[in-house]
């Protein structure tokens, strides 16, 4: 099915002219998009949505699993950008830890903060909704530090930006034109806010998609377009109360099949082929929804048995158990982050340790006699999977 999902006008940058490329405002017209045919596909992601609501409550604090799952979104949707940071050296970081690729965790910890922002501001009654505001205002943390200089944080491009290639002429695609991009982003702030999105009373996650692929053509900013875009999906499931925490990561399906994710927003422009990408959308929400509710399964499982051998453990007394319950928000630590946290004397936090070790739940990793460090490792491992 074609159809025409924008116009092509002309526009000079570094000395040559080039066509840029202006979306119409959603929905899909000419046709309307063909909903009906994404029905089982909505449902599916719908229902691994409930599954995946329901599962939190397995364990004793949802903290937790928002701890683990928020950091997972932070660290995929960044390594889609080429960041190398891993789990662990983000643990390491929040540890205190020396690590060797400072700028990449500074990139993911910046996510982080914007998805904190974004997050209070839909929770507080007095807070931003969903507009160019408050993206503008999460793309100031994102860009802010060493990598954003000369970035802009925080602003609408004012120049003619280009996707592939080497210079505009052989882009792969080149966005609209600077004066342009704030009217295209009015338009799509009133597709997310209109009740029925005019005359379509289109489903919540089929709406997020349409968004997300809007968002990114307009690609409003110098820099970091892919990652507000993702953080954009985020702040939807929540507006539109699809999943009450943010426990899904789906820039992990994203990431995975990351060449069919260019391709798709591709074929939206160069096709119309909006049912393509929804149904490829849809599809992801499911699988990163099931592979999420799987993670919890086995992360509750483990965390279960590691507590009933504490308990168990004639040596183990209220600083051990209460070290145990700290460990899935702080999974790597020294012994003075332990007597930080639990406010006691360094003999108790030592000895508290002492317990954990002794029962293999948490490993030394240094190999020295002073200044050590643990790890909750198979905690981690479970996480990285």
């Amino acid at each position: 099915m074609m159809r025409s999902t924008g116009t092509y006008i002309n526009s000079s940058t570094l000395g040559e002219v080039v066509q840029a490329f202006v979306p119409h405002p959603l929905p899909p017209r000419s046709p309307d998009l063909a909903a009906e045919s994404l029905a089982a596909l909505n449902h599916a992601a719908e229902l691994a949505l409930a599954r995946l609501s329901g599962v939190s409550g397995l364990v004793p604090s949802v903290d937790w699993l928002l701890y683990s799952a928020i950091r997972k979104e932070a660290l995929l949707t960044s390594q889609i950008e080429g960041t190398q940071a891993t789990l662990t050296d983000l643990f390491d970081n929040e540890a205190g830890f020396a690590v060797s690729n400072t700028d990449d965790v500074e990139e993911v910890t910046n996510y982080l903060g914007a998805f904190r922002l974004v997050q209070e501001n839909l929770r507080d009654p007095g807070g931003l909704p969903i507009s160019v505001r408050l993206l503008c205002d999460a793309h100031r943390l994102l860009l802010n530090g060493a990598r954003g200089t000369g970035k802009q944080p925080g602003e609408l491009r004012r120049s003619q930006n280009w996707i592939g290639g080497t210079r505009p002429g052989n882009a792969a695609f080149v966005p609209p034109p600077p004066e342009q991009v704030a009217a295209l982003l009015a338009d799509l702030e009133r597709f997310i806010h209109e009740p029925a999105a005019q005359g379509q009373n289109l489903p919540p996650l089929v709406k997020i998609a349409l968004a997300h692929v809007q968002f990114e053509t307009i690609h409003p900013f110098l820099d970091g377009n892919g990652r507000i875009g993702r953080l954009l999906i985020a702040a939807l499931l929540e507006h539109w109360g699809l999943l009450p925490e943010p426990l899904m990561y789906v820039s992990g399906y994203l990431k995975q099949h990351q060449s069919e994710y260019y391709r798709r927003l591709s074929c939206v422009r160069t096709d119309g082929d909006w049912e393509g990408w929804v149904a490829f959308f849809l599809e992801g929400v499911e699988a990163a929804a099931t592979q999420a509710e799987r993670g919890i399964v086995a992360i509750a499982s483990l965390v279960a048995a590691d507590r009933r051998r504490l308990l168990a453990n004639p040596k183990a007394g209220p600083a051990s158990y209460r070290l145990f319950e700290m460990l899935p928000m702080m999974p790597r630590f020294t012994i003075e982050r332990v007597r930080q946290s639990l406010d006691t004397t360094f003999p108790t936090a030592n000895a508290a340790v002492k317990v954990l070790e002794s029962l293999g739940i948490v490993t030394e990793i240094t190999g020295q006699k002073t200044n050590r460090s643990f790890s909750y490792q198979r905690y981690i491992e479970l996480l990285a999977l």
